[in-house]
C-alpha cells in the first residue's frame, strides 16, 4: 500500500495522537462547515476511528446567514457521508446581543452540544492559525492570561486534535483527498477584526520577525494554560480553605498573593451568578480584601454587590 500523502498523514496523525491522550468509546461527533479543516479532520477521524471502533458522528450546522447557505451545509453532509460519516445539518437562527459573529457562535456551540451523541466529544477544526489569532486578540484587548491562553485542546464536550497544525496542511489534505472545500465569505470580510488580523497583521508579523509566529504564538499559549491550571488548582483550595457560609473570610485571603486571590474571587463571585465579570469589577472586590479603608461595597453584574462586614466579603442584591 502506498503510503498516503504528507499532509493526510499529518492531520491523521494529529488526531491519533489526541485520541491516544483523551481516550473515548463508542462514538465522536465532528463540527463540519464544508471548510477544509473542519473536512481534514472528520476525513482523519474516520480513519482513526475504524481502528477503535468509534462511530464518527458529523454536525453540520446551517447559520442562514447567506444565500445559498443550505446548500452548502447540504454539500457537506454528503461529503461527509461519503466519508463514512454519519452526518445530519442543524439550522439555527442566529439572533441576540454582541454582533453577528458572536451571535453565530452562541447559536452553533448551542446547536452542536444538544446535538451530540450522549457523552460524545465534538471535535472542532481549529488549528494552530486560530490559535494564533485567538492570542493576537486576547492580547490586543487586554483581557488577561486566560484569553492570551487561547483554546485548550480539551474542553469537555470539545475537543481541537488539529491545534499543532497549520492551515495550509488542512487545505493540503484535502486536496490529496480529492474533497470539494467551502471558503466562509465572512473569513475574507475585512470588517471582522479576527480577518484582518489573519489578512494583515500576521502576515506582517510573519514578515518583521522571519517567520515563525504563529507557531510561537501557539507555544505561549500552551505555557500560559499550564501556568493557569497550576494556578487554579491553588486557587481552588484557597478558596476551600476561605468559604464561610455564602461568604468568604478575609483572614484567608490577604496573605495570598494577588494573582491567586483574584483567582478566588473570580470563581466565588461567578459561581454567585456574577456575569461578564471584568478585570475593573475583579480588582474593585479585591481591594476591598488587600486595601481596606472601610469603604462601600462593589456593583457588579448580575444586580449584586460585594461587600465586607465583619471580616467576611457577602454578596448582596442591589437595590
Amino acid at each position: 500500500m502506498a503510503a498516503p500523502d504528507p499532509a493526510v498523514a499529518a492531520v491523521r496523525t494529529a488526531v491519533r495522537r489526541f485520541l491516544d491522550r483523551h481516550p473515548v468509546t463508542g462514538s465522536v461527533a465532528v463540527a463540519c462547515s464544508g471548510g477544509a479543516d473542519s473536512l481534514a479532520l472528520a476525513a482523519a477521524t474516520v480513519h482513526c476511528g475504524r481502528k477503535r471502533g468509534l462511530a464518527v458522528h458529523g454536525l453540520v450546522v446551517d447559520h442562514q446567514l447567506q444565500p445559498g447557505s443550505a446548500g452548502v451545509a447540504a454539500r457537506a453532509a454528503d461529503q461527509l457521508r461519503e466519508l463514512g460519516v454519519r452526518a445530519s445539518v442543524l439550522t439555527v437562527e442566529v439572533t441576540g446581543p454582541g454582533g453577528p459573529e458572536a451571535a453565530a457562535r452562541r447559536a452553533r456551540y448551542a446547536a452542536l452540544r444538544a446535538a451530540r451523541p450522549e457523552h460524545a466529544l465534538v471535535l472542532l477544526g481549529h488549528t494552530e492559525d486560530d490559535q494564533a489569532e485567538t492570542v493576537l486578540l486576547g492580547l490586543g484587548r487586554g483581557s488577561g492570561p486566560r484569553s492570551i491562553a487561547g483554546m485548550a485542546e480539551l474542553d469537555p464536550p470539545w475537543g481541537r486534535p488539529l491545534l499543532g497544525l497549520s492551515r495550509a496542511t488542512t487545505a493540503a489534505a484535502c486536496a490529496a483527498l480529492g474533497l470539494d472545500t467551502w471558503t466562509d465569505p465572512h473569513n475574507l470580510d475585512p470588517a471582522y477584526t479576527r480577518v484582518r488580523l489573519r489578512q494583515e497583521v500576521l502576515p506582517l508579523l510573519e514578515d518583521v520577525l522571519r517567520g515563525g509566529v504563529a507557531a510561537a504564538l501557539a507555544r505561549t499559549a500552551a505555557q500560559l494554560r499550564e501556568d493557569s491550571q497550576a494556578l487554579d488548582q491553588l486557587a481552588a483550595d484557597l478558596l476551600g480553605q476561605a468559604r464561610d457560609g455564602d461568604g468568604l473570610a478575609v483572614g484567608a485571603l490577604k496573605a495570598a498573593p494577588a494573582a491567586l486571590r483574584r483567582r478566588v474571587l473570580r470563581s466565588w463571585l461567578l459561581g454567585a451568578g456574577v456575569s461578564e465579570l471584568t478585570d475593573a469589577h475583579l480588582r474593585s472586590v479585591d481591594a476591598l480584601v488587600a486595601d481596606w479603608r472601610g469603604q462601600g461595597g462593589v456593583a457588579v453584574p448580575g444586580g449584586l454587590v460585594a461587600g465586607r462586614a465583619h471580616d467576611r466579603l457577602v454578596l448582596d442584591r442591589s437595590l
